[in-house]
């Protein structure tokens, strides 16, 4: 497995001589963020209407002087926009080739998700109803995470835990972002396909889209150039860098529906572009493949906001601005995107054409600070302002 590469390759960018001018403000909050300690450093890029207009980076990989610096091509760990980076995206391939019914049921994929039912939970019964459309809708009832590392040490304990969690609501009837649906779910992938869904990825989505540094379980080659995202003494005894931060997924072996994979920015506008054209490639740095990976039906889909619960923003797989949303005030209202644990993000303005990804390890050296959450809607303000698109 080659190194990801270091340095932007020519031609990606649309303009290098004044995007540091351009988004001044927004290089200004993340460099102020850096001196607040909310994370030592960021990567980030910013795709409109075919066209990469920046893609920078500030801070170093740790808050020490003479920890490496970030560049734009640095690998970060992406934590739960693996949920739309591989996850969702598998769920799309699988829905546009006929592969994937979205209202079959859990149980009938994951037998033993429906006799594995929890008399202490009063919907127990209520669990035989839940679907594919439930998990990536996050209606199911599953509740939003559980530290089922703690117990469960092995890939199959772990999987035996999810499939037997109580439910915490009927399926349908209450949003609730959801760790374990998403480990389910990208387990009725595994069986749908018949592989690892890493495996599936790797061929049928980060191939087709010439991404060289998305991958699930770097190799030890790439580690030294991944920062790190904590100091793990309470758990692994140890400091992890390039490897899954996430306990739950670090127990499944590294890949999972909900977290493991591993990207830059520049490979996230790629698949952003992929999703803005409604389905057609286009890689901005190499001619592009053969072959489009989405429907425009399919992107339709899955990026609707859904209907029920009342309350919820969820699409399929994918969030929608709602509130405080931490895509800021410009993101229109077809918009769809995703964070993750670690401090990273996608947002995807469909009306607008424009993606914007922003990724650090916020969680360095302890994951305490919780300063991100104010930074990222400042970010993408400052950012959509520059572009003057609003």
């Amino acid at each position: 497995m080659h190194p990801p590469p270091t340095s932007i390759p020519a031609g990606v960018l649309a303009s290098t001589s004044n995007q540091r001018e351009r988004f001044a403000a927004a290089y200004s909050i993340l460099e102020a963020a850096i001196a607040n300690r909310a994370f030592p450093g960021a990567a980030f890029g910013v795709f409109l209407n075919g066209e990469i207009l920046a893609l920078d980076a500030v801070g170093r990989f740790t808050y020490d002087p003479n920890s490496p610096s970030v560049t734009p091509m640095t690998v970060y760990d992406l934590a739960s926009v693996t949920k739309v980076f591989a996850t969702t995206a598998a769920a799309m391939l699988l829905y546009d080739r006929g592969r994937l019914d979205l209202d079959l049921l859990v149980g009938d994929v994951l037998p033993g998700f429906a006799i594995g039912a929890q008399l202490r939970s009063p919907w127990h019964r209520e669990r035989r109803k839940i679907t594919l459309r439930h998990l990536l809708a996050h209606s199911s009832g599953l509740p939003a995470y559980a530290r089922l590392f703690e117990t469960n040490r092995t890939p199959y304990a772990l999987l035996e835990a999810c499939l037997s969690m109580p439910l915490e609501a009927a399926p349908g009837t209450r949003a609730e972002y959801s760790d374990i649906g998403f480990i389910l779910l990208g387990k009725a992938l595994e069986v749908l396909t018949h592989e690892p869904l890493d495996a599936f990825c790797d061929r049928e989505i980060f191939a087709p889209l010439a991404l060289t540094a998305t991958r699930f379980r770097p190799p030890p080659t790439w580690r030294a150039l991944i920062p790190p995202t904590v100091d793990d003494q309470a758990f692994r005894g140890r400091i992890i860098q390039g490897e899954v931060h996430d306990e739950n997924c670090s127990v499944l072996g590294g890949v999972s529906g909900h977290a493991g994979l591993f990207s830059n920015a520049l490979d996230l506008l790629q698949y952003a572009s992929c999703i803005l054209l409604g389905g057609k490639d286009q890689a901005t740095a190499q001619p592009p493949p053969s072959q489009s990976l989405f429907t425009a039906a399919t992107v339709q889909l899955f990026s609707s906001r859904q209907n029920s619960p009342i309350d919820t923003s969820r699409a399929l797989g994918w969030d929608t601005p709602s509130g405080e949303s931490s895509s800021g005030r410009h993101f229109s209202t077809r918009s769809i995107g995703h964070l993750g644990y670690t401090g990273t993000s996608l947002w995807i303005d469909l009306a607008q054409g424009l993606a914007v990804t922003l990724l650090t390890n916020r969680t360095w050296p302890d994951r305490s600070t919780q300063a991100i959450r104010a930074v990222r809607p400042a970010f993408h303000d400052a950012t959509v302002e520059a572009l003057a698109i609003t």
